[in-house]
């Protein structure tokens, strides 16, 4: 089925879409305040991370999360295909056969080129480990996958005709029309294509660590069904996120969410997850981070990895040099074991079900 483009309004004042409210100018606060009344060591067994339906039940007890069942899938399965446009990169792959066609856009400080590994056709591409397994994932199952870069460090509303446009001619190029278009997008990506949502026909959709951003004026009757991902150790959003599930059903709109707990470290994470960092690194680096109190005698992180000085720890114990390039990397690992703001692949096959269950 071909893609349709409405016309419904939406607001283009020239705010950028940041974490923590529409429009604000600062970065996201990851205070420790926040989440000490949350309860740390326990998190449910059974059917916590989706809520209304059995088949989007994820088991979220700490060892499947720690111990993910998707391989880390090599970089060799990626050859993607680049063009500069509008002046940004638009970075993409099609699988053979493919089943549908996924847009995905990035959050605050990522750029598309993150989303997948250095290849011959992308060579400043330097995956990031949560965007490159998600990407790998829909690969594998027969996702064509459609990145895109922000003008700025986030996305505005004033960038929604241009990815309007990209999409179509990406569309149109590759022969893709008879495909369903689905759309994630992950922090400020989320809040962007939710409002790109009211503009273009999405089959479904797929909002990460963002509540979203809906019209004053109403939801307009055919927005696809949308799946929030989010981690409710960010009280805040999870609150957003239920009164937008609310408005959404009350207008007749299909939602569900998945939530994502906290996991503890473990001294081959870093080596199963990141391409590039061996089991004695990965060791090495755990020990440390135990050694200097940034996790807790269970390995869980006792900080957002934002606001632990995990880096200079690494540095001084010449463990890796200053400029080492997977210091993002890593990171984005020790953010996500913290569970309060971060990208993640875990729930890629969750995603990809919701999607999967829309197409028709």
């Amino acid at each position: 089925m071909s893609c349709s483009w409405s016309h419904s309004p939406v607001h283009r004042a020239p705010l950028l879409l940041q974490p923590g409210g529409l429009g604000q100018r600062r970065a996201h606060s990851f205070s420790p305040a926040r989440t000490t009344s949350l309860p740390r060591k326990s998190p449910p067994k059974e059917g916590f991370c989706s809520n209304n339906v059995d088949r989007f039940r994820r088991n979220c007890d700490v060892e499947s999360i720690a111990q993910p069942k998707q391989p880390i899938l090599q970089g060799s399965e990626m050859a993607p295909s680049l063009e500069l446009m509008n002046g940004t990169d638009v970075i993409w792959q099609i699988p053979d056969s493919p089943k549908a066609a996924l847009f995905i856009a990035h959050g605050c400080g990522v750029r598309a080129s993150n989303f997948w590994d250095k290849y011959p056709g992308c060579p400043n591409c330097t995956g990031l480990p949560e965007e490159r397994i998600f990407v790998l994932r829909a690969l594998e199952r027969k996702f064509a996958v459609l990145t895109v870069s922000s003008l700025g460090r986030c996305w505005s509303f004033e960038e929604t005709e241009a990815i309007k446009w990209i999409i179509k001619w990406w569309v149109e190029k590759n022969k893709l029309g008879k495909l369903p278009i689905m759309a994630m997008g992950a922090s400020s990506g989320g809040y962007f294509v939710s409002a790109l949502a009211a503009e273009m026909r999405f089959r479904s959709l797929s909002i990460m660590i963002a509540e979203g951003i809906f019209a004053s004026t109403g939801v307009p009757k055919d927005y696809p069904p949308t799946l929030f991902v989010h981690m409710p150790k960010d009280r805040n959003t999870m609150k957003k996120i239920q009164n937008n599930m609310k408005t959404l059903r009350q207008n007749g709109v299909l939602v569900k969410e998945i939530r994502c707990m906290e996991f503890p470290l473990s001294p081959d994470l870093f080596s199963n997850r990141i391409p590039g960092i061996n089991q004695t690194l990965s060791v090495k680096m755990y020990h440390l981070f135990s050694e200097k109190g940034f996790i807790d005698e269970n390995g869980f992180m006792n900080n957002d990895g934002r606001q632990t000085q995990w880096k200079e720890a690494l540095i001084q114990r010449n463990i890796i040099p200053e400029n080492y390039e997977l210091l993002n990397h890593i990171g984005e690992e020790l953010n996500l074991a913290f569970a309060l703001h971060e990208m993640t692949s875990f729930e890629t096959d969750g995603i990809l079900d919701w999607f999967e269950s829309n197409m028709s």
